[in-house]
């Protein structure tokens, strides 16, 4: 399983991966999630991937040459497009040749044709875009409504992406919260592991030099899990704990509530004689499927709700007009 996210800020991009690939529990690798396609000057583009690496694989290796011809009869390649939304159309395009050429095979043999990409980037003269694409090979457009996308182990990770990321965060920070996100990750799922790819981009530069792989004995990555653990901890230990029994706090956790009553507790029903024939294979099937409860319990219970009911009911009569008046149409 695999680890990936990209983020779409007003400021810039950041994508980041992990690079644990697993077939079993004795069949664990480490292979690159991410490819960078840039021309310095006119063009940067990062691809993400996750699924079956051999399928992958093999569309990573036919984007740099893949040709999807245009209704100008111009063959188009991620290199002469001039729009990333063409450009993940060649993706796709990709995708389904792959598909066309291999899932039949993999079919037979038991196996999904089952990847998911994360395409981002930014050609001369438009502003940069990230797009999520399918196995299909259709894709969905980041917005500023959603200026993440996530595939592979997702789950662990978003929480912190979706406190702190919106389109205003600033790349260093943005690129932090991923890293918060994957070591979330990396602590709660053994199919994601080291080492990291990170590529922070910068909006109109055409260009980065900001690429890093981070494995296990990085400091920055080392100093920000033991920072996060730590102040997780602390945060968690300044949350005040349950009063159950009132006293001098000002969330109290037993209140009452119209519309969530406690539920009752089911007691033991009462001792039959010895010898007695009414064991559960004499009760009727009703009484099987009604649990015991005390009468006393149930009577106070009722009670209760019967008088909360009685005073919501004359609380409503009060609110309401006098029903002798006129009616007015407008």
């Amino acid at each position: 399983m695999t680890y990936c996210v990209a983020l779409k800020l007003n400021a810039g991009l950041v994508f980041l991966s992990d690079s644990r690939t697993n077939a079993g529990l004795d069949q664990i690798s480490s292979f690159r999630k991410a490819m960078v396609y840039e021309q310095p000057g006119d063009r940067f583009m990062v691809l993400l991937a996750a699924g079956n690496l051999s399928i992958t694989q093999s569309v990573r290796e036919m984007l740099e040459s893949f040709q999807l011809p245009s209704s100008s009869g111009e063959m188009l390649t991620i290199w002469n497009v001039r729009s990333m939304f063409d450009a993940a159309r060649v993706l796709g395009a990709a995708v389904r040749h792959v598909y066309d050429r291999e899932a039949e095979a993999l079919q037979r043999a038991g196996v999904d044709f089952n990847i998911s990409m994360i395409f981002g980037g930014q050609i001369q003269g438009e502003g940069m875009r990230l797009f999520q694409v399918y196995s299909a090979g259709n894709f969905i457009e980041a917005t500023g409504e959603t200026p993440y996308f996530q595939i592979g182990e997702s789950k662990y990770g978003k929480p912190v992406l979706d406190r702190v990321i919106t389109s205003e965060t600033p790349l260093d920070e943005a690129a932090k919260c991923a890293l918060v996100s994957m070591d979330s990750t990396l602590k709660s799922n053994l199919t994601v592991g080291l080492p990291l790819d990170l590529i922070v981009y910068e909006n109109n530069r055409f260009a980065t030099d900001k690429i890093v792989c981070l494995d296990a004995d990085n400091p920055y990555l080392r100093m920000l899990h033991d920072s996060w653990g730590q102040r997780l901890r602390n945060v968690f230990d300044s949350i005040e704990d349950p009063a159950w029994g009132g006293g001098d706090t000002s969330a109290p956790i037993r209140v009452h509530s119209p519309l969530a009553h406690p539920i009752l507790k089911v007691g033991a029903p009462p001792s039959s004689p010895v010898g007695s024939d009414q064991g559960a294979g004499s009760m009727p099937p009703a009484a099987l499927r009604q649990p015991y409860v005390p009468v006393q319990a149930g009577m106070s219970a009722a009670l209760e709700y019967q008088r909360i009911q009685e005073q919501e009911e004359e609380a409503r009569l009060t609110r309401q007009p006098s029903a002798s008046l006129p009616s007015r149409s407008f």
